[in-house]
Parts: structure tokens; C-alpha cells; sequence
């Protein structure tokens, strides 16, 4: 096999054979090491584990889109509280007050254009400053999540509407609401970025911007377009998530920026924009999910799940670099 194929192989089977490891470990781990006496590759687990893979898998597809770009979006966890606020708050509002359960959809979309909305505020300044977007969503990061405890305090905001309750926790075909969720924002993302002019435009501009601009794209309105998009299902999260809980306190979503951006890297898209993978994306999301779960199995606290996440980003980037430099070399010859 050639050294250009196997770095291809690399880079887009990788994360599948990461999982497997990951099963086969944390199965035989679980049988010496587990605090339950549950097995951990159970059915029941793994149709959880998809569901709990939800909040950060819909905006991880997202925040593919906005890397392949060039880009990054570190506010995606404040946006995602700001909109989870925003849903609960508005179903009380006395303006919906005969809405009955009309007020569920009234609600949902208030929340998916208050993400849209704040996206949009992204994307227009790192359009028309120039600033990087690191930069920019670094600021709007501090500045959303001062408006999260602005609205309501430091005081949970909650709202139990049993119908919206009964939808979240419903399952079809085996699978939970939220997992279809998952399920059609995946095959929504890889159908833009596979099957139209958008998702080939966002490859080239991540790839080379300046020949991007010279072969007629407009690079701003395209930026502008992706941290919409990546708004839109911040918020989209927030109500898959917040339909069902009913109560969000003002440090919910935090490091979500930092989970969704390690699942996205360890799916193999580079943070220099031009390459990257919607399937691997979410099989980074599966990834992640599944070693938080199976740390948890084996009797891990939060701050081993932490170090060893930690750990595997940074063996991640480093191989990435190794591949990319030794492709680079290849081209040379």
C-alpha cells in the first residue's frame, strides 16, 4: 500500500477502529474493574449512550462545518444555555398564554432563531472585521454566557410541560427522540457538505482562501452562512436536551465548546480548515461519549476522564501533523 493511500485509510477509518478498541477494553476492563454488575456493551447502554451522544453530537456537526471553514466557534456553549433559557422562559410568557401546547412550537422556534440571531453576530464581525474567529468567538463566548446570568440570575430557569416531556423521552424504531435528532441532523450536515455547491465551497475557502476569493466565492457571506448554521443547532441541542430535563441553571453548556472541538478533531477534520468528515465526526462524538461512559463503568472520576481525554487529543494532533507533514513531503518527490 502506498504511504499517500495509508494516510488517507488513517485519517477516515481511524476513529472506527478507535471505537472498537474502546468496546473491546472497557468489555474485558468492566469484567475486573466494574463498580455495576451490568454489562457494558448491553443493548440498553449502547441506545443510551446514542442518546446521550445528542447534545454534543447535533452541535459537533456544526462546528465541522465552521472548521473545514477555517474557522472555530468557542461560544457554542453559552449560546446553547442562552437558547435552553429562552425555551423554558418563553413557555410562560403571558403572550402565549391560550397557546395551550400550540405554545411548545411558538416556543422552539423562538429558541432556534435566538441561536440563529447570535450565530449571525459571529459571523458578521469576523466577516467585516477581519478579526479571527477564534478571537471574536472567545469574546462573544463571555459576553453571551454574562447575558445568561443576566436573564434570570444565578437562579435555575424552569419549566415542566409534560406534553414536550413526553415527546423527548419517546422512542421509535427502539430509538429515542433525541437520537433521531442526532440521526437526521448527521444525514443533513453530510448532504450540504457532500452534495451541494455550499459544502464544496466551504472545502476550498478552508483549504486556500485567498484562491478561493479569486475563483469568485464570496468568502464573507459563506463564514456568515456557517455560524448561522452552527447557531441554528446549538439551539436545536438546547431544545432536544431541555424538552426533557425542564430546568437549565446558568453554567449548563459549559466546555461544550471544548468537547464538541475535541469529538470533531479526533474525527480527523484539521483545525487549518480544508479537510474534514461529517461520518468521522460523529464517530468522534460516539468516541468521546463511549470512553466518558466506560471510565465511568470502571470506577473513573471526572478528572480521569478529563486527563485521559486530554491525553488522546493531543496523541491525535500530533499524528495528524506527522501525516500532514509526511504528505507534504510526498509532494515534493
Amino acid at each position: 500500500m502506498q504511504a499517500g493511500k495509508f494516510s488517507k485509510y488513517l485519517k477516515g477509518g481511524a476513529i472506527w477502529g478507535f471505537i472498537v478498541l474502546e468496546l473491546i477494553f472497557f468489555s474485558i476492563a468492566g469484567e475486573f474493574l466494574s463498580v455495576s454488575n451490568k454489562a457494558f456493551m448491553d443493548g440498553d447502554n449502547m441506545l443510551l449512550l446514542l442518546k446521550q451522544s445528542a447534545p454534543i453530537g447535533i452541535i459537533a456537526m456544526g462546528m465541522t462545518i465552521v472548521m473545514v471553514n477555517g474557522n472555530i466557534d468557542l461560544s457554542v456553549g453559552a449560546i446553547y444555555a442562552i437558547c435552553a433559557i429562552v425555551l423554558l422562559d418563553s413557555m410562560t410568557w403571558t403572550l402565549f398564554a391560550g397557546f395551550g401546547n400550540w405554545v411548545i412550537p411558538a416556543a422552539w422556534c423562538i429558541a432556534l432563531l435566538t441561536g440563529v440571531v447570535l450565530g449571525a453576530i459571529n459571523g458578521l464581525i469576523v466577516w467585516k472585521t477581519g478579526v479571527d474567529a477564534f478571537i471574536v468567538t472567545l469574546g462573544s463566548m463571555l459576553g453571551y454566557r454574562g447575558l445568561v446570568f443576566m436573564y434570570n440570575g444565578e437562579q435555575p430557569t424552569s419549566h415542566l410541560n409534560w406534553t414536550l416531556v413526553d415527546f423527548a423521552e419517546a422512542q421509535f424504531l427502539g430509538l429515542h427522540t433525541a437520537t433521531w435528532f442526532l440521526l437526521v441532523v448527521t444525514a443533513a450536515i453530510w448532504f450540504l457538505m457532500n452534495r451541494t455547491v455550499h459544502g464544496r465551497n466551504a472545502y476550498a475557502i478552508g483549504n486556500n482562501r485567498e484562491a478561493a476569493v479569486n475563483a469568485g466565492i464570496r468568502v464573507g457571506p459563506h463564514m456568515l452562512i456557517n455560524f448561522m448554521i452552527i447557531g441554528f443547532l446549538a439551539a436545536l441541542s438546547a431544545v432536544v436536551f431541555y424538552s426533557e430535563s425542564g430546568s437549565v441553571n446558568p453554567n449548563d453548556g459549559q466546555l461544550y465548546e471544548l468537547w464538541v472541538i475535541t469529538a470533531v478533531v479526533l474525527g480527523g477534520t484539521k483545525l487549518t480548515g480544508g479537510a474534514g468528515s461529517i461520518i468521522s465526526t460523529f464517530g468522534g462524538v460516539i468516541a468521546i461519549q463511549l470512553l466518558r461512559k466506560g471510565l465511568a463503568h470502571i470506577g473513573a472520576d471526572t478528572s480521569t476522564v478529563n486527563l485521559v481525554i486530554g491525553l488522546i487529543l493531543i496523541a491525535v494532533l500530533f499524528l495528524d501533523r506527522q501525516l500532514n507533514v509526511k504528505g507534504k513531503e510526498e509532494l515534493k518527490v
